[in-house]
């Protein structure tokens, strides 16, 4: 019965000192994880800034860095093609070409 216990605990023990390593494992990846996650994130918001100054004008785009699909009449969505993904919805005044976000959202596969 004592034999029994002792291995229990020694079981107990092995299996606390697992989950120490791999809680020592994610906190050791998690910094870089964070930063990479960051500069997509902020990647995409530029590519899709960029496509918001340019709606008007799609044809002068050099190098497309988002999806641009009708959504209505004058409201535009727009999705960076990098991930992680940013989508917004665009109003377009026709008559003074300026763009308006109405709202964004990451958007996850």
């Amino acid at each position: 019965m004592i034999l029994a216990w002792v291995l229990s605990l020694l079981m107990l023990c092995s299996s606390l000192i697992v989950y120490l390593e791999r809680m020592a494992t994610l906190s050791i990846v998690e910094p870089g994880t964070m930063s990479t996650a960051r500069r997509g994130f902020i990647a995409a918001e530029k590519a899709v800034i960029e496509c918001e100054k340019n709606i008007s004008n799609i044809s002068a785009l050099t190098e497309n860095a988002c999806f641009i699909q009708p959504a209505g009449k004058n409201i535009w969505l727009i999705t960076s093609k990098q991930k992680p993904g940013v989508q917004i919805h665009v109003f377009l005044d026709e008559k003074t070409g300026v763009a308006s976000r109405l709202n964004w959202r990451q958007v996850f596969e």
